[in-house]
């Protein structure tokens, strides 16, 4: 399919609406003599003229006025759409979809939440809850917020949250039956429920932090979840000791239901970061949640 040549219609039409050359020349920001050669340019690949030129006025050719009337109404058209487009990247109305797991949104989007939309009545926050990495752009999302080691490649990222700390837990019950773990070798002799990452379908490694080292522990286990929710509830069952970040941990732990273990041991979780394709950065939303998260950040960072 040829492509339309768009410019050339531009000037073409500028010339006609404004009545000289040197007219829309000033319209367009450019010299007289360059719209000169750009009419000329166009008329030698249409392989028709389309104005008459006098040295007083400039008037259409029969083709001329075929091409301003179906081409000035379509521009009129194209205008207005790039102007609304505009617009609603600097808006601050309108949706913005997240994709982000149950820890993120309870991590880094639950205590800025009331703020932004305080400060933001008129924008709609869409979020998605998904332990797995989808594609945000396929998926239509604006941006979406995850661990720091499982970012999507080839996108721009924004700290959201400082390391998360993690727990090991397990039920009052399996405690009594199995005895507590002083140790991190003694999960060796211990019922295991791990995590299995959705996307990539790799077990989470276990990571202990001891003297200022860190250590990789793989502890055998027999019950493995690809969600958090249903380590923690296999935990609650009594079914054995899982690993996780403190945040998704708060509720259990007020009520008793889990307690924890280990905890001079456990090695905190990389921070949460928002992520999002270059072509997003300008939409007005985005950029505002954005700075919402960083200033939470920040304030958080100086409480320390």
């Amino acid at each position: 399919m040829e492509r339309a040549p768009i410019h050339g219609i531009e000037v073409f039409l500028t010339i006609v609406r404004e009545g000289s050359m040197r007219a829309a020349a000033e319209v367009l920001g450019v010299g007289a003599p360059a719209v000169s050669l750009q009419m000329k340019a166009l008329e030698d690949r249409l392989g028709v003229d389309l104005l008459f030129r006098t040295t007083r006025s400039i008037e259409m050719t029969d083709a001329g006025r075929v091409l301003f009337e179906a081409a000035a109404p379509a521009y009129r058209d194209m205008v207005h759409a790039v102007r609304k487009s505009q617009e609603s990247a600097k808006s601050t109305t309108g949706t913005l979809r997240l994709s982000l797991s149950r820890g993120a949104y309870i991590t880094a989007v639950a205590p800025v939440l009331a703020k932004f939309r305080a400060e933001n009545p008129v924008i709609t926050l869409d979020i998605s809850w998904n332990e797995e990495l989808v594609d945000i752009v396929r998926e239509g999302f604006h941006a979406g917020i995850r661990l720091g080691d499982i970012l999507a490649p080839d996108m721009i990222a924004v700290r959201a949250t400082g390391p998360v700390p993690s727990v090991f837990f397990a039920s009052p019950d399996y405690l009594k039956e199995q005895g507590t773990p002083k140790h991190p070798r003694d999960l060796l002799k211990h019922h295991c429920i791990r995590y299995r990452q959705p996307t990539s379908r790799a077990i989470r490694e276990w990571w202990v932090t001891e003297k200022g080292q860190e250590t990789r522990i793989d502890p055998p286990s027999r019950l493995v979840f690809d969600t958090v929710v249903g380590v923690i509830q296999a935990a609650r069952d009594g079914h054995g000791v899982g690993w996780s970040m403190r945040t998704t941990m708060e509720e259990h732990l007020r009520t008793g239901e889990l307690k924890t273990v280990l905890e001079p041991y456990a090695r905190p979780l990389p921070p949460f970061y928002i992520y999002y394709p270059e072509q997003n950065k300008r939409v007005e939303c985005l950029r505002l949640f954005v700075d919402c998260l960083r200033q939470q950040h920040r304030q958080k960072k100086a409480q320390r």
